[in-house]
């Protein structure tokens, strides 16, 4: 019979604090002092190493231990879009619907044109547009910059700056506004229902403050949606294997952004719009677009809540930082009283 010999995992002695040190925590240290920056840029310390806190550091990463199968599984879930979507392009059955989609393409395009015909005079006929549109300063006399036309939806003369003097800067720098503004919208819905669902008490989250999300998977805590327990993908595993997924899931979007409207055409989709409005069923399914008058209309509320949006965000980092609370928490705080919750009373209060 051969018996089998475990060895012990070696140990050193640590004479400061009388610990016995594996090598993996030799190897943990030596990480550290590979990612800390040098002892002249940090403030005074002693210059022996705690091991206790190596040890603790070791014990937090430890949290986010996981199987190999269970993080492959949640990789490749995210890959999935992106994959599916490579393999119908590369197939048979891409080529037919490539193939009706170039025998109706000149159709499409007809229509298209007519649609942004229809659009144009929409614009001319509405208020929100042209020379006569609201302008930032109301009936204040003003000297206006007379390259911003009234031309684009949200446009109230407004650019102090004179960022906008460059048609192409100005085109490029719409594109980023109208992107970062639905960010923002989609994102106050994020920060709000998850803490008004939990106040109410309707869904109870690890963490429904939305600032204190992030620390809460430092923590090790598994974020369920809705708070159902196991209703998670990525929301067991560690910030570095969530940053993965949300990279693996974005490459599609972001590629096709990158691309144009006509990334899709290998797919046999046409989008009959431009870079900011694609339209089509995809991104129009509503077929909100059919009545130019309310969809030139729409562009300009899209443009006034997404910057109402981008401001409130201003305002849910602030009260993070002086309250320590949610956006929605603060309201019922200020609403039961207002004299000693508002933005002057917590100013002062750091003060």
């Amino acid at each position: 019979m051969v018996k089998r010999i475990t060895t012990p995992p070696v140990l050193f002695n640590d004479s400061t604090h009388n610990l016995p040190v594996s090598i993996s925590e030799l190897l943990a240290t030596a990480v550290m002092s590979l990612l800390l920056p040098p002892p002249s840029l940090l403030p005074c310390q002693p210059p022996t190493r705690n091991l206790r806190s190596v040890r603790a550091a070791v014990n937090s990463f430890s949290r986010f231990k996981a199987s190999w199968e269970e993080v492959a599984g949640v990789l490749v879930f995210s890959a999935i879009p992106f994959t599916a979507v490579k393999a119908i392009a590369n197939s048979p059955l891409a080529e037919v619907l490539q193939r009706r989609m170039v025998e109706k393409k000149k159709l499409y395009e007809d229509n298209s044109s007519k649609m942004k015909a229809l659009s144009n005079e929409a614009r001319m006929e509405s208020m929100w547009y042209g020379e006569d549109r609201p302008r930032w300063l109301g009936p204040i006399s003003y000297d206006y910059p007379t390259y911003l036309t009234g031309e684009l939806p949200g446009d109230y003369g407004f650019d102090i700056a004179g960022l906008s003097r460059d048609p192409v800067a100005f085109q490029k720098f719409f594109n980023f506004e109208v992107l970062h503004a639905r960010w923002a919208m989609l994102a106050a819905f994020g920060a709000l229902i998850p803490e008004i669902l939990d106040i109410i008490g309707t869904f109870h989250f690890a963490e429904p403050v939305w600032w204190r999300v992030g620390y809460s998977k430092l923590q090790g805590d598994t974020l369920d949606y809705l708070g159902i327990p196991g209703l998670h993908i990525a929301g067991s595993q560690g910030v570095i294997i969530i940053a993965i997924c949300q990279a693996l899931l974005m490459v599609g979007p972001e590629y096709a952004r990158y691309c144009g409207i006509e990334a899709l055409e290998p797919l046999g989709i046409y989008l009959p719009g431009d870079i900011n409005y694609p339209g089509g069923i995809l991104f129009d399914p509503l077929n909100l677009s059919k009545d130019p008058d309310s969809f030139e209309e729409l562009k300009v509320k899209e443009m006034k809540n997404g910057r109402l949006a981008m401001v409130a965000w201003l305002g849910f980092s602030a009260q993070a930082a002086l309250t320590g609370k949610g956006p929605v928490q603060n309201l019922l705080d200020y609403i039961a009283d207002p004299s000693n919750n508002n933005l002057l009373s917590n100013l002062k209060s750091i003060m």
